[in-house]
């Protein structure tokens, strides 16, 4: 099989032609729920974790996770770190096609929305279900968090574990700006009267993507239609109110929109550089984070829009042909353990939202989260308004081609 290109990357995970060529079955899963058989044949196994390795907080977080399993279970860790994980899909993609069933190079992969949707569809995921048996799963907050089974409209059926949750927030330096935006087109309003100090990262960046899907949700006039797969010959007419809107917002952000952040590292950056005066991410301690690590000015809150932002759950998955299914599983079940959650939360380590229900906990590991400090820049749940669901994973496949062909380079 020839190499895939970064250009045609989605477009060869969509095809169905190149699915239905892939005729191979799935290597079977392993027996989850003898547990002691797992931590057993996890002993001495070495983990590939592709995971986004864009933060040196969250790469210090997995680097800790990985001492703590070596000295635990006898588990090494080895984080790769990718750029996009549909080039982590790719890989997998590529083994099946040549028929390596067994001994891949990806053990555990971070991931969510059209990356597991793809994978799903693709048979490249490990089976049966495995994540609700996992030891650590009868602290998860499966009743009150949708998203932990349901991912961007596609079910999970166990097939991914949860590791964290996100919510869209935005942030301002009050010390600069007193009056926020309360939606999308109150933005562009605030954009044109502020030319230069907003902007958001280049599709496909997913904090980029997800700053489309909001504002893509938002102009909805048929909201049910988004959580179905996108129908090609409605496209143009339902995606025609958000490419209006950006084209009205592009000419008032940051170097006019002719050039974008990487990410939103690099909008905190500029927010701490007084380049911009709102930013914003997909957590909602991301502020009280970078103020604790003295990346932004303590002068820094959060607000949301009235409407909702979105939201939604991240995970780890093992493909099927995993050469170390065993060990991913031991570090799946230890990043879902109370201590990992805790540490995880905690703005000064990471500040990433935890998805246990803490009622489910012993009264210590209740403490945990209790003597968490959160930080003066993170809203608290009452605040953090409604949530909106994601669109289906096949509506961003299509708004980051039209994106591209209309705002990329050299447009």
């Amino acid at each position: 099989m020839a190499k895939l290109s970064l250009s045609n990357l989605k477009s060869v995970i969509y095809s169905a032609a190149f699915v239905s060529a892939l005729n191979v079955t799935p290597a079977a899963g392993i027996e989850v729920s003898n547990w002691d058989a797992v931590l057993t044949e996890a002993k001495g196994q070495t983990v590939y974790w592709n995971a986004w390795g864009g933060s040196p907080r969250i790469n210090d977080y997995i680097a800790w996770a990985g001492s703590e399993i070596k000295k635990r279970y006898g588990v090494t860790l080895e984080h790769v770190k990718v750029k996009d994980t549909a080039n982590v899909v790719s890989t997998v993609v590529a083994e099946k096609a040549a028929g390596k069933d067994e001994g891949g190079k990806v053990d555990l992969i971070w991931i969510n929305g059209e990356n597991f949707a793809a994978m799903k569809r693709q048979n490249l995921l490990m089976k049966p279900g495995w994540a609700d048996k996992l030891p650590n799963w009868q602290y998860v907050d499966v009743e009150n968090k949708p998203t932990i089974t349901v991912d961007f409209t596609i079910p999970t059926d166990g097939l991914e574990s949860p590791w964290g949750g996100a919510k869209l927030v935005f942030f301002y330096d009050t010390a600069r700006t007193e009056k926020t935006p309360n939606s999308v087109r109150d933005l562009v309003k605030w954009a044109k009267a502020n030319p230069g100090r907003f902007t958001y990262p280049q599709p496909p960046n997913f904090i980029g993507s997800t700053f489309l899907k909001q504002a893509f949700t938002e102009l909805a006039t048929d909201p049910a239609k988004l959580l179905k797969p996108v129908v090609e010959n409605e496209f143009e007419t339902v995606a025609k109110p958000l490419f209006e809107l950006l084209d009205e917002l592009h000419p008032n952000m940051w170097r006019k929109g002719r050039v974008f952040p990487k990410n939103h590292v690099a909008m905190r950056q500029l927010m701490a550089d007084k380049e911009l005066d709102i930013i914003f991410a997909f957590n909602p301690s991301f502020a009280s984070s970078a103020i604790a690590n003295e990346e932004l000015p303590e002068t820094v809150r959060s607000f949301v829009f009235s409407g909702g932002t979105l939201g939604n759950t991240h995970f780890v998955a093992i493909p099927y042909n995993a050469s170390a299914k065993a060990g991913s599983l031991v570090l799946a079940n230890f990043l879902l353990s109370p201590e990992a959650q805790a540490r995880k939360q905690d703005p000064k380590i990471w500040g990433d939202p935890t998805v246990l229900n803490v009622d489910k906990m012993s009264a210590d590991d209740r403490a945990r989260f209790d003597a968490l400090e959160l930080g003066i820049a993170t809203l608290k749940p009452a605040e953090l308004g409604a949530m909106l669901p994601e669109p289906h994973p096949s509506w961003m496949n299509r708004l980051e081609k039209e994106w591209v062909r209309r705002y990329g380079v050299g447009n």
